[in-house]
């Protein structure tokens, strides 16, 4: 399972959605139902352009846990 912690990251760097929103060139919604977990698929470039808007990495924002079978 990959979690999203898209929001912990913005309240590090105390970044609204709006704001990320205009600096990475995606819409609020996209954005959000990114920072909700309920996005299945992540452009490259988008993690590119929001790593760099948060200053930091793909695994700051991106988590793998293994599923309990």
């Amino acid at each position: 399972m990959i979690i999203v912690n898209l929001d912990v990251m913005m309240a590090k760097r105390k970044i609204s959605l709006n704001e990320l929103s205009s600096i990475v060139g995606i819409t609020t919604a996209n954005l959000s139902i990114l920072k909700t977990g309920k996005a299945k698929a992540i452009r490259f470039v988008t993690l590119d352009a929001i790593c760099k808007a948060l200053d930091c990495t793909p695994g700051d924002i991106l988590e793998y846990k293994a599923d309990n079978l």
